[in-house]
Parts: structure tokens; C-alpha cells; sequence
């Protein structure tokens, strides 16, 4: 019968390549955790690896219990930290992703008042999702998406929270600040500051420049929103980014806000949540929080 444990060892063992880390990592023996696979290969009636020299080569049946334990494992996990949390007397523990860099200032107006309506309700904000919230979603690492770019995947539900308009920031003696828009070839000898996301995730790139077949002179990446406006302030260089949250910093530092184009550069802020946990009524307690707080305002 393959067992919790038996799938632990196959993870441990994908994880961190050789019998004997793994067996460091679940405290065990090298020869107990051999013992337990020969066990289970008896069962079976086929083995799950095999050794050639000092390397371990799975099987077929190997890699189908290491998917196994890919998709079970998690969920086990999951299933306990939410029974820690009722045992401690806590009725729930809501594990947010980040996949907006700028939309942690939003997030914190939803959380205040969030917290105040539940206060049996813990929350974990987990920004290391950043870019990659769809599988952390999927894994059970998270339960709750915050993204631009939701995606349609089988058990995931996206609902739009707020609108907003991506704008170009530039300081204010750019200028572009006597223009109403621009077009992608103004770009074209500019140095154009991010986040540092694969630029296939950047709606500057994808949305803006690409279909026009226009790159920046300069692509530069800085992970702190603080520091890459006031990179721009400077003259650094120009970044896209929120109207919202420009006109959040121009009261700080000497921004302007250009419009992408005539029409302009619309955009949605999601949140996603597995199918399964729609009747978590803490969870949708936060979906409707969030769809009741505007994007900050300067």
C-alpha cells in the first residue's frame, strides 16, 4: 500500500538528488529510508529506481509516485495547517501571493479593515509569489492570488477587484509632459526602467512596444518601487506604471504620468482562488473587501 511517508521520501529524494540528503532531511538512515522503498517495490511489483555507480536513476513508476506526491503532498499540508490554526482556537489562516510589485499599497487599505471584520482570520502576505502565483495556487501554497494577468485554468476562479490605467512616468521636465500620449517609437531612445520580471509579463513590452516592433534604447530593472521613482525623478530614465500610484508619489517627488497611446492602456487588478475553496466564507469575505476598496488615490 504506498503510504504518506513513501511519497515524502520520493519528494525529498527529487529535491535534493541523493539517498543520503534526503535521509538527512527526514532524519532518517540512508538504510531505513532504503528499507521503506524496498518494501514498498515488493508491494508494487516493480521497482520505483536504480543505481548506476553513486547515481540514482527513477524508474517509470518513480515518476509517476513523484507526480503523485506533487499533487498530494501539498494538499495533506494544507490540510493541517488549517486544523493547527482550529485547534489554536483559529478559525482560519488566508495565504495572499503577490503578482503586482506596485499593488502592495493597495493591499494594505484592504487589510486593515479586513482584519478589523475578522478577527479570527490570520493573514500571510507572500510576496516571494511574485511572477509565479499560478502554480503556488495550484500547489496549495498559497490560497489567494493577487495579479493583473489572470489565466484560465481548470479549478481556478479570477474576479476583477479595480480598474486602472498603465501610464508611462516620466519627470516632470520630460518632454513628454507637454504631450496628451505617446507612441511606441517615442520609446525608442529611451531608457526604460522595470521590475525585474522576465519581460513577456511586462504590459509595456507585450501590450505597447512589441506589436509596434519598438524596443528602448535601455531596458534597466530596479525591485524597489521607492528607488525606481525616484531613479526617474532624476532623469534617469522612464517607467510604466499605474496612474493611481503616480499620483500617489507626485506628492513627493517630481513625476508626471503620459497616457500609452490615444486611447490609452487599460488594465484590471484580479484576484484568484481555487474552485474548491469558494464556500471558505473568510475568503470571500476578502474578495468583497477588496472589491470595496478604491486604488489609492493621491
Amino acid at each position: 500500500m504506498i503510504e504518506r511517508h513513501h511519497l515524502t521520501i520520493l519528494r525529498e529524494l527529487k529535491r535534493h538528488g541523493s539517498l543520503t540528503a534526503a535521509a538527512s532531511a527526514l532524519c532518517l538512515t540512508q538504510s531505513a529510508l532504503t528499507h521503506s522503498i524496498r518494501k514498498l517495490e515488493e508491494q508494487l511489483g516493480t521497482p520505483l529506481w536504480r543505481r548506476e555507480g553513486r547515481q540514482l536513476h527513477l524508474s517509470a513508476a518513480g515518476h509517476e509516485l513523484i507526480d503523485l506526491a506533487t499533487r498530494v503532498l501539498p494538499q495533506f499540508e494544507d490540510a493541517e495547517t488549517r486544523l493547527a490554526h482550529l485547534a489554536r482556537g483559529l478559525r482560519g489562516h488566508l495565504r495572499i501571493g503577490m503578482e503586482c510589485h506596485p499593488c502592495y499599497r493597495w493591499l494594505l487599505k484592504v487589510v486593515d479593515p479586513y482584519l478589523k471584520a475578522w478577527p479570527d482570520v490570520d493573514i500571510d502576505v507572500r510576496q516571494r509569489f511574485q511572477f509565479g502565483g499560478v502554480e503556488a495556487l495550484l500547489q496549495y501554497e498559497i490560497d489567494l492570488l493577487v495579479t493583473p494577468d489572470p489565466v484560465s485554468r481548470a479549478g481556478l476562479i479570477f474576479q476583477p477587484v479595480f480598474d486602472y490605467e498603465q501610464v508611462l512616468v516620466v519627470d516632470d521636465a520630460h518632454p513628454y509632459t507637454q504631450r496628451a500620449w505617446i507612441e511606441p517609437a517615442d520609446l525608442s531612445d529611451q531608457t526604460l526602467i522595470s521590475y525585474p520580471v522576465d519581460t513577456s509579463r511586462l504590459d509595456i513590452f507585450q501590450l505597447f512596444l512589441r506589436p509596434a516592433g519598438i524596443t528602448p534604447r535601455r531596458h534597466q530593472t530596479i525591485e524597489t518601487t521607492d528607488i525606481l521613482l525616484q531613479m526617474v525623478a532624476c532623469g534617469r530614465g522612464v517607467a510604466a506604471l499605474p496612474r493611481w500610484l503616480v499620483e500617489e508619489y507626485r506628492t513627493q517627488l517630481a513625476l508626471s504620468p503620459v497616457r500609452l497611446g490615444e486611447q490609452g492602456l487599460a488594465k484590471q487588478i484580479h484576484l484568484g482562488w481555487r474552485h474548491s475553496d469558494t464556500t471558505r466564507p473568510y475568503l470571500q469575505g476578502f474578495v468583497a473587501q477588496a472589491r470595496n476598496i478604491d486604488a489609492p488615490a493621491a
